[in-house]
């Protein structure tokens, strides 16, 4: 039966369907094709089922200049909204590429910032899937304030809820800082592309011709950049670790994460740690995943910056079902020791977690910061203070447990008493000094040794008396800086514990805006 609003309704399907057409059948087969996902099939994938409101989809551009009066693009290139991710609300973003290239203009810009501010306001975590030709040119000035008014957006955003980029497509020149500005990215391998410039712009500058994925595929900020947190062979795996990651966080700076009980006794032994370490005096690598694996609930270590600086692994995990963040030492790299790129992947790391209440819990094994030249001219002292910045600003509970070496500046970086240690253990088998016994023994005795008859001799028992009388964790278990000394097979014991007994700390400090970290 006909009513007088048939008009109105009939205009108003018209326009609903043009909006959600995005580039149309055509170049949305192409990408089919290529095995690429769309924006409005990765919310389906991240989103729970019919959880999903959209909100801008009738948005439109106002310029006119170079036809663009002619030119209608779907949702501005991005479709905006909130929904759910397992039960929990969120704030999402999708770029669509078939529409004008998802090109970023002044009201692809305004919804960014309101999907912000509303995330920030509701205090839900958001989500950016990046997927854009880059700044829409014909929009001119209109183009770069709308950057400038989402980079703001961001930072007041920042600390307050979590923000995640999934970087499922190009994301290129000032828009290259959207992702980048996130808690963490997530790039895929086959469609994930970064950079402040792209290949042509590089031969047009510089006369150099470089590949895209040279310049901007995974393998340059992963593994050595490390502006890209997590790796994902395509877009469904980069989603799913999204969904992954947000299991481990709060939804905003107000509320403590998630508890997630997979059932495993927090009081439960672990024998294999006992003989877990190599022999200490023939300095061995090894590994420290397994160990890790053991002491977590089972299957729950989520790693993070997992391909940048591996002498240092971080990531989430879970004692109890409860989320902390873990910083371990890994001696198969390096030694385990710190360098410029690990401390920046530490103190990063840490005080993400201290912003989002996370407790963190430190495996230590390290024997120094790294020396040289090289490191020297980096600003190693500059990287390094930010680890010390990041512990004794962080005001959620933190255990460390001292399994090796413990020794100079890395005895701060990876955390003890002195630097905010709420609980420290220490193993039997810890070395705990200022500097391990060969060098002390080489000062120390240095003239005795220069005229002994013996000198190798006399090095030898005086290096063995140095470590006898400080190569061990009694001494700082005297002086108690360290809390206890405990068997390896009851790490895991003695860290739910901990958890436990600081889960309610509070922490008083005077006001100040915030710390002048070294950057």
């Amino acid at each position: 039966m006909a009513t007088k609003f048939d008009d109105i309704y009939d205009d108003y399907m018209k326009r609903r369907k043009a909006a959600l057409a995005m580039g149309g059948e055509a170049a949305l087969a192409k990408r089919r094709a290529k095995g690429q996902t769309d924006a409005r099939q990765r919310l389906d994938l991240l989103l729970d089922p019919h959880s999903f409101w959209e909100v801008g989809a009738f948005m439109k551009h106002r310029q006119t200049e170079f036809g663009m009066d002619k030119v209608y693009v779907p949702a501005e290139g991005v479709v905006a909204g909130y929904g759910k991710i397992n039960g929990r609300n969120v704030v999402v973003i999708s770029e669509d590429f078939t529409a004008m290239a998802g090109t970023f203009g002044e009201y692809h810009g305004k919804k960014f910032v309101w999907a912000l501010e509303f995330a920030q306001n509701k205090g839900w975590p958001f989500i950016g899937i990046n997927d854009s030709g880059g700044a829409r040119l014909q929009e001119g000035l209109d183009t770069l304030e709308a950057y400038g008014w989402t980079f703001a957006a961001q930072c007041r955003a920042s600390g307050i809820i979590p923000q995640i980029a999934l970087l499922l497509g190009p994301c290129l020149g000032g828009q290259a800082y959207h992702p980048i500005m996130n808690d963490f990215l997530i790039q895929s391998k086959k469609t994930g592309f970064l950079g402040i410039a792209g290949p042509a712009f590089v031969k047009t500058q510089t006369g150099e011709d470089i590949s895209l994925e040279e310049l901007s595929g995974w393998e340059p900020h992963a593994v050595r950049a490390g502006n890209t947190h997590i790796v994902g062979e395509d877009d469904f795996e980069c989603i799913e670790a999204a969904k992954k990651l947000l299991s481990y966080m709060p939804q905003n700076n107000r509320e403590k994460p998630p508890v997630i009980s997979v059932g495993d006794d927090p009081n439960r032994e672990i024998p294999e740690l006992d003989d877990f370490l190599p022999d200490p005096m023939l300095m061995t690598p090894y590994d420290m995943y397994p160990l890790i694996d053991m002491i977590v609930d089972k299957g729950s270590f989520f790693e993070i910056h997992k391909e940048f600086a591996p002498q240092l692994i971080v990531g989430f995990a879970r004692f109890n079902g409860k989320s902390v963040g873990l910083v371990a030492n890994n001696p198969d790299y390096l030694a385990g020791a710190m360098d410029c790129d690990s401390s920046d992947k530490l103190a990063r790391f840490v005080r993400t977690c201290d912003l989002f209440n996370i407790p963190v819990v430190t495996i230590v094994d390290c024997p120094a910061f790294w020396i040289g030249s090289e490191e020297e001219h980096k600003g190693i002292l500059r990287h390094g203070a930010k680890t010390l910045y990041a512990w004794a600003d962080a005001t959620v509970p933190l255990i460390s447990m001292i399994i090796g070496k413990s020794y100079a500046g890395a005895h701060y970086a990876i955390l003890d008493k002195s630097i905010g240690a709420d609980l420290c253990y220490a193993w039997p088998t810890a070395k705990i000094n200022i500097v391990g016994g060969a060098t002390a023994a080489s000062v120390i005795f240095a003239k005795e040794i220069k005229n002994s008859p013996n000198p190798a001799e006399t090095a030898a028992q005086r290096i063995a008396d140095y470590n006898k009388k400080y190569e061990h964790p009694y001494q700082p278990a005297e002086r108690g800086y360290a809390d206890d000394i405990i068997m390896p097979h009851d790490t895991r014991k003695y860290i739910c514990q901990a958890l436990d007994i600081l889960e309610n700390k509070t922490v008083a400090r005077p006001w100040r805006k915030y710390s002048n970290i070294n950057l």
